[in-house]
C-alpha cells in the first residue's frame, strides 16, 4: 500500500528514513523545525507521520499537532525526557490521547543505511492490525521490520542502550580490553532489564533487536555519537568539549540525568549508569569511575 508520508525531522536519522521510505514509492514529505508552522499546517492530510525530531522537541511539536484528526505516529526518537521521565511515545501519547502511536527501534546506525547497507528493526504497537499493515507497507529488502506488541520494553531499550554506549566508549578509550567490555556490557543488559521491568515493558524484549541488537551496534562502532562521545570523555575531555568533538546530538545525556532521577525516586541500584552520571558532569575521573565499578560489594550475578 503507498502512503501519504510526513517525515517529521531532518536530522540524520530523519534524512535516512525519508531516503528509505521515498525509495518503496510512498509520497514522502519532510519538515524540519527552522521550517516553521505554515509548513507543519501543510502536512495535514498526510496518513502517517514519523516523528524523529531529537526528543527534547517531541513535546512542543505534539502539542502544535494535536488539534488535528487522528492519525498513527511512527515514533522513532530514543530517550527519556530529563524533565518528566517520560519516553517519545510517552510525550505523544500525552498530548494526542485518542492516536495511534507505534515505535520503531533497532540497531540502524543511520551512516550505514545511508550507505545501502542492510539493517533490520522492531515496528511495537499494540494495534496488532495497524501493527501488521505498517509492517507490510515499511518493510524493504534494506530494512527488515519485524513487529512486537510490547511498545513500552522496546522504546525503553532503545532509550536505555544509548546511556550504556557512552559506557562502553568510555572503557574503549581506556583501553581495558575485550574481557571488559564484555563484562560491562552484560551488567548493562542487567540494568536495563530492571529498569524496563519496573516502568511496565517486557524484560524479553530486551533480547531482541530493540535491545541486544540495538545496543551491540551503538555500543561498539564509532559511527554512534553516544559511543564516540564517551571515547571523548575517557580521552579526559569535559562533556561540553566532548559534545563539540562529536558536532551532533548526544541523546544518551539527557536519557542519564532522567534514568539516575528515577533510579533515586525508586531506589533502583543502577552502578553504570550511576558512574556515567558522574563523568558527564565532571565528578569522576574515568579511572576512579572504573575502580567504583570493580570495589563494589560481592554477590550473586
Amino acid at each position: 500500500m503507498v502512503r501519504d508520508i510526513a517525515v517529521l525531522g531532518g536530522g540524520a536519522w530523519g534524512s535516512t528514513l525519508t531516503a528509505l521510505l521515498g525509495a518503496q514509492g510512498h509520497r514522502l514529505r519532510t519538515w524540519r523545525r527552522r521550517d516553521g508552522d505554515a509548513a507543519l499546517e501543510r502536512l495535514q492530510d498526510a496518513d502517517l507521520l514519523v516523528s524523529a525530531v531529537a526528543l527534547v522537541g517531541v513535546a512542543p511539536l505534539a502539542s502544535r499537532i494535536s488539534p488535528w484528526s487522528a492519525r498513527p505516529v511512527l515514533s522513532c526518537s530514543k530517550g527519556l525526557d530529563p524533565r518528566t521521565g517520560a519516553t517519545a511515545s510517552g510525550l505523544w501519547h500525552r498530548a494526542c490521547p485518542s492516536w495511534p502511536v507505534l515505535v520503531l527501534s533497532g540497531p540502524n546506525l543511520a551512516a550505514e543505511l545511508q550507505q545501502g547497507l542492510p539493517a533490520a528493526s522492531v515496528l511495537a504497537g499494540e494495534d496488532e492490525a495497524l501493527s501488521r499493515q505498517l509492517q507490510q507497507d515499511l518493510s524493504s529488502e534494506q530494512l527488515r521490520l519485524y513487529r512486537n506488541s510490547d511498545p513500552r520494553g522496546t522504546e525503553l531499550a532503545g532509550g536505555l542502550k544509548n546511556v550504556m554506549a557512552i559506557a562502553a566508549g568510555i572503557c574503549d578509550g581506556l583501553a581495558l580490553g575485550a574481557n571488559a567490555r564484555a563484562s560491562l556490557l552484560t551488567r548493562a543488559l542487567a540494568e536495563m532489564a530492571l529498569v524496563i521491568e519496573q516502568l511496565g515493558g517486557r524484560a524479553e524484549t530486551l533480547y531482541g533487536l530493540a535491545g541486544v541488537g540495538d545496543l551491540m551496534a551503538t555500543a561498539t562502532s564509532p559511527l554512534s555519537r553516544n559511543y564516540r562521545y564517551g571515547h571523548h570523555l575517557a580521552a579526559g575531555q569535559s562533556s561540553d568539549a566532548a559534545l563539540l568533538s562529536v558536532g551532533a546530538t548526544v541523546e544518551g545525556l539527557p536519557t542519564c540525568e532522567a534514568l539516575c532521577a528515577l533510579a533515586a525516586e525508586h531506589n533502583w541500584q543502577l552502578p553504570i549508569a550511576t558512574n556515567v552520571l558522574s563523568l558527564i558532569r565532571g565528578e569522576l575521573e574515568p579511572a576512579a569511575a572504573l575502580q567504583q565499578l570493580m570495589r563494589r560489594d560481592l554477590r550473586r550475578e
